[in-house]
């Protein structure tokens, strides 16, 4: 059972890192986009 659980955790906690790295490349994207518009408008 202790594995079982430990697994789930690991599961979870890498999930979680993964949802982080996503909204972390949406960011940059939004940034890069932002930046090319104002280069884009100027």
């Amino acid at each position: 059972m202790p594995a079982e659980t430990t697994n789930t955790v690991t599961e979870y906690r890498e999930q979680a890192v993964e949802g982080e790295r996503g909204a972390l490349v949406a960011v940059l994207l939004m940034v890069i986009l932002g930046v090319a518009g104002i280069f884009a408008v100027s």
